[in-house]
């Protein structure tokens, strides 16, 4: 009898805790909504971050405000909205180094698996592979020949020790068997000045980081890293055709919420954000960025982070970095 009481005052206090958020979930949304963006303003991803508020705007009804939380590889973004109401009201704008920053560090403020509700996944673009003018290299060949004659002299930049050029730099080094040390900054714009100055010399950059600098032939582009070349570049090869197989590496944006969002509310957001990626605004800006939009259901984005998360794990491990 005992038994059967407490199994019934906590199903009556599970039923109390999930009446509120029941409520909440079907007159959702009500109010506005939080997009936490864990970088500075003005950045691109600031900026895909706000076209995408705009016109999920649209689709739900309600005003999206983006806010700004930069620091810690994005870490203190992400720490906010794991511990934010789980209510749908609180989500993040999260990139690529969401799941890279989370692989290499030791310590976590949250769990990528289990502090947040996956929304969807809006798009994914290859990494841009390029070198300083004053390197002398034209492709990535010459570029492993010019490692492996002086180990010691060569490095590649990233925007941050954790950053997805970071680990791209570390997963190249492991598969092309080169030596190469790395040079972090913080963000993408000083390692991107001094790469042009000549004092780093390899960038596994983004494409909107690195796109006009190609353009105007400041720097030399050895590959891309997507499985396929990019519609933007259709004569650069990818790493794969350039002697290193295996290389698929993308640079990705998508909408988290914080775990124990109702189920319901995230396939209503799942699905205005699909249709506010597939908008012309958002699509545009995805596309001339050489981005390929997608359009999955939540579970599809769990399963993509959680094999990134493999993946960068193990690229940490063999690589030996710490970095708390």
């Amino acid at each position: 009898m005992r038994y059967l009481k407490s199994i019934r005052r906590r199903a009556l206090a599970a039923a109390a805790w999930m009446l509120p958020a029941l409520a909440c979930a079907q007159g959702f949304p009500d109010k506005p909504i939080k997009l936490v963006v864990p970088f500075a303003a003005g950045g691109g991803t600031d900026s895909i971050a706000r076209d995408m508020a705009r016109t999920l705007s649209d689709r739900l009804g309600q005003p999206v405000v983006v806010e700004n939380h930069g620091g810690g590889g994005g870490s203190i973004g992400a720490n906010l909205v794991a511990h934010a109401a789980p209510d749908g009201y609180t989500l993040l704008f999260a990139t690529s180094t969401f799941v890279t920053n989370a692989a290499a560090q030791a310590t976590q403020m949250y769990d990528v698996d289990k502090s947040f509700a996956p929304v969807a996944l809006i798009g994914r673009g290859p990494l841009l592979v390029v070198a300083s003018k004053d390197l002398g290299v034209t492709s990535v060949a010459e570029l492993r020949s010019l490692a492996g004659r002086r180990p010691d002299d060569i490095n590649f930049c990233s925007a941050g020790a954790g950053s997805i050029n970071h680990l791209s730099g570390e997963l190249f080094k492991q598969k092309a068997g080169v030596q190469m040390t790395h040079v972090p900054y913080k963000g993408s714009g000083p390692a991107t000045v001094d790469l042009l100055a000549g004092r780093v010399q390899v960038f596994f950059a983004t494409v909107p980081t690195m796109l006009g600098q190609v353009k105007e032939g400041r720097v030399q582009l050895l590959a891309v890293t997507s499985q396929a070349r990019s519609p933007l570049f259709p004569d650069t090869p990818t790493m794969a055709e350039a002697g290193v197989p295996d290389f698929d590496i993308s640079t990705w944006w998508g909408i988290l919420a914080p775990a124990g969002t109702p189920p319901q509310v995230v396939r209503q957001l799942n699905t205005a954000v699909n249709q506010a990626a597939a908008a012309d605004l958002v699509r545009q800006r995805l596309t001339n960025e050489g981005a390929d939009l997608y359009a999955g259901r939540p579970e599809d984005f769990g399963r993509a982070l959680s094999a990134e998360l493999a993946l960068w794990r193990g690229v940490v491990q063999r690589s030996g970095i710490r970095l708390d």
